[in-house]
């Protein structure tokens, strides 16, 4: 007889389906996020990495640059990802999504002479 009792389960909040999708897109724009980071320093865009290292502390000017890109890029993929929560799945007929124009009967007032 199994013993379900001891086998580990996932945290309570990752069993939310919301919060998982949350914390999955927070992660790929967290990912996305370190390699913009990352390519900086690397491609040393006007003279970032030696700005950057050339000071006392580099590591704040690290970590305040990370930072605003984890914010600004995992909050855009969780917003993305729950913006797209109401799309239908794509019929394959081709043209984009949400292309179709809702068609509105217009009537004509009658003019006051």
């Amino acid at each position: 007889m199994p013993d379900h009792q001891n086998k580990p389960s996932r945290p309570a909040l990752l069993r939310i389906p919301l919060f998982r999708l949350l914390a999955i897109n927070l992660a790929i724009g967290a990912c996305a996020a370190t390699l913009l980071v990352g390519g900086l320093l690397w491609l040393n865009p006007g003279h970032l990495r030696e700005l950057i290292f050339a000071d006392r502390a580099p590591g704040i000017a690290l970590v305040l640059l990370l930072a605003s890109f984890l914010i600004t890029f995992g909050s855009a993929a969780m917003g993305s990802a729950i913006m797209a929560q109401g799309r239908k799945e794509d019929s394959g007929k081709g043209g984009g999504h949400g292309s179709r124009l809702a068609v509105q009967k217009v009537t004509q007032r009658p003019r006051a002479h």
